[in-house]
């Protein structure tokens, strides 16, 4: 634990990685869903893992609406929903382009321990996370760092808890295997919080409201671009027996990524208040790749 502790405590103080090559940041300030995708944004629409085999991946339930507690301000909203059938099953993804690796990533979320309406319980997932996609199973050369809250249990806790976790790849179902690292936090996260990820130099410290929750690295390190994404899904086996509609939402006030540099999360609350005060509603200088990589929302 002492060594878990100093790294912790190393990686907070907020040491450069490398020089910065571009920064995104987006305050989700749209009048429409429409305006997403010139700023590099895919609604997911194609079925797949993860969640509920046959669930629809549904672009009309990303929205965005104004926030109640802010005026003025807007918010990106995922809502995904249930019936305890595959076909009364929705679910929602947003995925960034493909070009992000190194450097600082941070965001301010607001996680829900019930469903905006409908009888809870249901296992959901309510995540912001980096992605590549899995070419053949065991990829080497896969990637993911995730954050991901379920205030309803799962994965072998009865509890709400959130969980951070870095992979080296896995193999998807029916022949699962996972290899990856993970830490959580048990209890409640119910409220907005502000999420921040740190990947330089060979290691990756995770951040909930400024306080370290874990380090990780070796093998588990990124090799390849990744996407930014946020998903709001259903563990398969975790449904209430209910067939009543219920529905469960996630809100995003803004996303921020410096690349090639680590940043303290009291540098990152800093940048983000000056770009909304200089009213930056979008700002994208990280290079792509030419070709664009595939995006985890493009299978």
């Amino acid at each position: 634990m002492a060594v878990v502790a100093a790294a912790l405590l190393v990686a907070a103080s907020g040491g450069t990685a490398k020089t910065v090559s571009g920064v995104l940041f987006d305050d989700f300030s749209y009048g429409a869903r429409k305006q997403l995708a010139p700023h590099g944004w895919i609604v997911r629409t194609k079925p797949g893992w993860p969640g509920i085999a046959g669930a629809t991946w549904s672009a009309d339930d990303v929205t965005l609406v104004a926030d109640p507690t802010s005026a003025g301000n807007r918010l990106l909203r995922l809502t995904s929903s249930t019936d305890s059938t595959p076909n009364g099953t929705t679910q929602t993804q947003v995925c960034q382009q493909r070009k992000f690796r190194e450097g600082t990533y941070a965001t301010r979320v607001r996680f829900r321990d019930r469903p905006t309406s409908g009888p809870g319980g249901d296992r959901v997932v309510e995540t912001f996370y980096t992605i590549s996609p899995l070419a053949k199973p065991l990829d080497p050369k896969y990637s993911e760092l995730d954050f991901e809250y379920l205030p309803n249990g799962g994965w072998g806790l009865n509890a709400a808890t959130l969980w951070v976790t870095s992979w080296e790849t896995f193999s998807p179902q029916p022949n699962w295997k996972a290899d990856n690292t993970s830490a959580n936090r048990v209890g409640s996260e119910d409220g907005w919080h502000v999420l921040e990820l740190q990947v330089a130099n060979g290691s990756m410290t995770y951040f909930v409201d400024g306080v370290p929750l874990a380090a990780h690295g070796g093998r588990f390190y990124p090799e390849v671009p990744m996407s930014i994404n946020y998903n709001l899904w259903f563990i398969r086996g975790g449904l209430q027996p209910s067939h009543e509609p219920r529905a469960y939402q996630e809100d995003v006030d803004w996303v921020f990524h410096a690349a090639g540099v680590r940043l303290a999360p009291r540098q990152v609350a800093a940048r983000v208040a000056q770009l909304r005060r200089a009213e930056v509603a979008f700002r994208d200088t990280v290079p792509a790749p030419r070709p664009a990589l595939p995006s985890p929302c493009d299978f």
